[in-house]
């Protein structure tokens, strides 16, 4: 079969890498992809905004299956074009999306069906949002509500940076703002935990841990993620239970009363506070870097999930894990999540990468046969062991060889469950 990836990021490459792996595949497009991508798909550089150019390539290349890999064009309904077309697509259409699209959405989807989730009001101006700030106890939890490519929450500790951050969002850091989300802030440990759903019935897809700030130590400013780490050290058949009885399967059943079946991954950032599990966000894809670290750890063959869960009989199927750990460390440039250069060759040609062992690209392209860095996340480098000190390492060898001047990464990545 043929199948289009949509997507240019760390995620689409482990989606292109897992596709290859399979006899089922014969021919991968990717829309448009980097430099990683290029060796093993055709990159098709087509705008994702434009969905009739792709409708267009899609068809005239008899493509069968398209993978949907960032949030966006699934919160602006490209399912919904496609599946008009009789294209078969994974990934949820547009009112199942507004669960990440609209961080409202999902806080009065969560008070409607009893999930438990944080404490939180509305605000729909700058005024009444400050004059709220006056009765919060700090830190406390601010969110732009719509898309904000990871970066749009602020963990304020006093007032002025509360306003700062509200300031922000109203000032269209992250688009226009007609309302922001202030919520308690929940003192516990973050998890990710997956789910892959065919509207019908749906399977746990694993879960890790992933590490936003900057620094190390989980300090400075959010990013769109600097490293992962799967499985959750959380992780737990009473813990799993737990999630999946007060969360999925009622987020799941509220979806069914907006006629809405859900296609595709979901996933929960979590929040465990004293062993009990509280939405933070849900994402309606696979997670970047997650993704990086979950699919390496898969044993069945992700085009078959693919399928299964595109026709709707996920059920037939029993998905298979690797006992492994995995860890993924993001190579970023320098001055990433603020300004960086881009345009600076990575020279990769001395990598001898052993079994186990894994580069996915994110920001780079080919410029006359040389990968260049055009983006904040350049690379995520990756090793699945049999412990969480080995994979590290393994993968702090294989950055000393790349070397590369112009870049920076965590060394920390995973030291919660690293001794």
């Amino acid at each position: 079969m043929k199948v289009g990836v949509i997507g240019s990021g760390g995620r689409e490459h482990a989606l292109c890498f897992s596709l290859k792996n399979s006899c089922n595949i014969k021919k991968i497009f990717c829309f448009p992809g980097n430099a990683g991508t290029n060796s093993i798909a055709t990159n098709i550089n087509i705008d994702l905004t434009d969905f009739e150019k792709l409708k267009d390539f899609i068809i005239d290349n008899k493509i069968d299956y398209v993978i949907i890999g960032p949030e966006k064009p699934l919160v602006d309904g490209i399912v919904d074009y496609l599946e008009k077309f009789k294209i078969k697509v994974f990934g949820p259409n547009k009112i199942a999306s507004q669960l990440e699209g609209s961080k409202i959405f999902t806080k009065k989807f969560c008070e409607k069906y009893k999930i438990p989730t944080a404490r939180f009001g509305v605000f729909s101006n700058k005024k009444q949002a400050l004059s709220f700030l006056n009765k919060c106890k700090f830190p406390i939890v601010v969110k732009a509500d719509g898309l904000a490519a990871g970066k749009g929450v602020y963990i304020p500790s006093n007032y002025k940076e509360a306003s700062k951050a509200i300031e922000e969002i109203f000032d269209g850091k992250f688009g226009k703002a007609d309302n922001l989300l202030i919520e308690e802030f929940l003192k516990g440990e973050e998890m990710s935990f997956f789910i892959i759903s065919d509207g019908k019935s749906f399977k746990n897809f694993g879960t890790a841990q992933d590490h936003k700030r900057v620094f190390e130590g989980d300090k400075g400013k959010n990013t769109g993620g600097m490293g992962a780490y799967s499985p959750s050290r959380l992780e737990s058949n009473k813990l799993n239970g737990q999630i999946i009885k007060n969360i999925i399967e009622p987020t799941l059943k509220g979806l069914k009363n907006l006629n809405c079946e859900y296609k595709g991954f979901l996933y929960a950032g979590l929040m465990i506070v004293n062993g009990d599990p509280f939405l933070i966000e849900y994402n309606v894809r696979m997670g970047d870097p997650e993704c990086q670290t979950l699919l390496p750890r898969l044993k069945t063959d992700f085009s078959l999930i693919m399928q299964k869960c595109v026709e709707q009989r996920l059920n037939d199927l029993d998905i298979e894990w690797h006992n492994d750990k995995t860890v993924c460390i993001v190579l970023c440039s320098k001055g990433y999540p603020d300004f960086y250069k881009k345009n600076i060759p990575i020279n990769l040609e001395k990598l001898d990468l052993k079994k186990k062992q894994y580069v996915f690209h994110a920001g780079t392209k080919l410029t006359d046969n040389m990968i260049i860095a055009n983006g904040g996340r350049v690379l995520n480098i990756v090793s699945r062991s049999s412990d969480f000190k080995k994979a590290r390492k393994q993968c702090l060898k294989i950055l000393d060889k790349i070397n590369w001047n112009n870049g920076f990464y965590r060394k920390d990545i995973g030291y919660k469950v690293i001794q």
